[in-house]
């Protein structure tokens, strides 16, 4: 009884190309037709979701700098050479401790959230424009393991991008635009 149904089973796969033909016994993976199908269901989901994709990066980078801010702040040492090329040493001391570091903690989670995404990402820019011109820029042709440069760089463009573009529908910032939009429709329709 339970053979036949094995058989069965195994004859339905078979003619749906899950198995090897039947002179051969071993397992045959998907067909290309079945990949490329899979790949374009996946391109096609994603063009008509780009919006959450936007959201899943804006999460992602102000998550990413919130972990910056409390590395700044548990690793002053490492901030030092970067301090004493300056050659005002106190300004940057202070500028380090009283703007860079809190603008890293709050704005990154403001722009995980979605709160503010513009103000966010305003505040966030000329502490990344600085790091990408001012201390990885005249060490660009050198190469580094780390590849700061270009990190960096595409920070700075991210940052650019959600400051002209905002937050996107996965944030608090769309949530109290719809509220308020709802609010003045209901009081026109009355």
């Amino acid at each position: 009884m339970a053979l036949r149904g094995f058989q069965a089973m195994t004859k339905r796969s078979v003619t749906k190309g899950l198995l090897a033909e039947p002179s051969g016994s071993a397992l045959r993976g998907p067909t290309k037709g079945a990949i490329m199908n899979k790949i374009n269901q996946c391109k096609q989901w994603v063009q008509s979701h780009a919006d959450v994709i936007l959201d899943l990066i804006r999460i992602y980078l102000g998550l990413g700098l919130f972990i910056k801010g409390i590395y700044f702040m548990a690793h002053r040492e490492l901030l030092e050479p970067l301090l004493r090329a300056s050659e005002n040493e106190q300004f940057i001391q202070a500028a380090v401790a009283h703007y860079v570091i809190p603008v890293h903690l709050l704005g990154g989670l403001m722009l995980a959230l979605g709160i503010l995404t513009r103000v966010a990402a305003l505040v966030q820019i000329p502490i990344v424009a600085g790091a990408v011109f001012y201390v990885h820029m005249p060490k660009a042709m050198l190469v580094e393991p780390r590849q700061s440069f270009e990190f960096s760089a595409l920070v700075l463009f991210l940052l650019t991008m959600f400051f002209i573009f905002g937050g996107g529908r996965w944030s608090v910032d769309y949530y109290l635009s719809r509220k308020t939009e709802l609010k003045a429709q209901a009081v026109a329709s009355s």
